[in-house]
């Protein structure tokens, strides 16, 4: 099987769950929509699931006009302020900023089917943006330093991503699974999944060809 771009994710609001793209057009900010809006606690820091992971249980979306919802809600709205204070604390919020400091690392985070299953462990769990169906086991751990054109676009691996408590958590149920994260460190040295940055943007759609350059 060739390479190919096996599923598109966008995550408008930091550390919720995410929404399954068909296409999107990719610069150098990444997916557009990407992580604009972040939760903040009462003190003024950012909030992430590392620490709250309930924050998973709630969905963010674009809506056909752009604008980001949370549950289907304007994220501006009452009851999703409620939501989030629920989730996160008394006094937190919801904040816009769409700078390119709004992502832990790069704009784009591609993680690969063959190291997805070799862990066996819903993909979800690892929040890319970009998933690459086709790769032969862990091939992706040679790709840093190294470009692929993706669609349209052509993008390039700078590193492996370090993973955190976060993939620990089931993204239906928030139920917590220790062993994923100790999987990780033991198996793939605590890396998987690729931090990417965009060399040249372009349309990426779902079913598009993936070459290494």
């Amino acid at each position: 099987m060739k390479m190919h771009v096996a599923e598109l994710w966008r995550y408008p609001v930091k550390s919720l769950a995410g929404e399954p793209l068909d296409a999107a057009e990719i610069s150098a900010d990444g997916i557009p929509g990407d992580r604009v809006i972040q939760v903040y606690d009462a003190e003024g820091r950012i909030v992430t699931s590392r620490t709250t992971p309930r924050l998973l249980g709630l969905k963010g979306t674009l809506s056909l006009m752009g604008e980001t919802l949370v549950n289907g809600r304007p994220w501006t709205a009452p009851e999703v302020g409620a939501a989030i204070e629920a989730a996160a604390g008394p006094g937190a919020r919801l904040v816009r900023h769409d700078g390119p400091d709004r992502f832990d690392v790069l704009p784009l985070l591609v993680a690969t089917d063959g190291a997805v299953e070799a862990l066996g462990f819903d993909r979800r769990r690892f929040r890319p943006n970009i998933l690459i169906a086709g790769v032969n086991g862990l091939a992706e751990r040679e790709w840093p330093g190294r470009q692929a054109r993706v669609g349209e676009a052509i993008i390039s691996f700078k590193k492996l991503r370090g993973r955190c408590v976060m993939t620990t958590y089931d993204p239906d149920t928030l139920e917590q699974d220790p062993t994923v994260l100790r999987r990780i460190v033991q198996e793939m040295g605590g890396r998987l999944a690729l931090d990417t940055y965009v060399v040249r943007g372009g349309r990426v759609a779902v079913g598009d060809p993936v070459e290494l350059l």
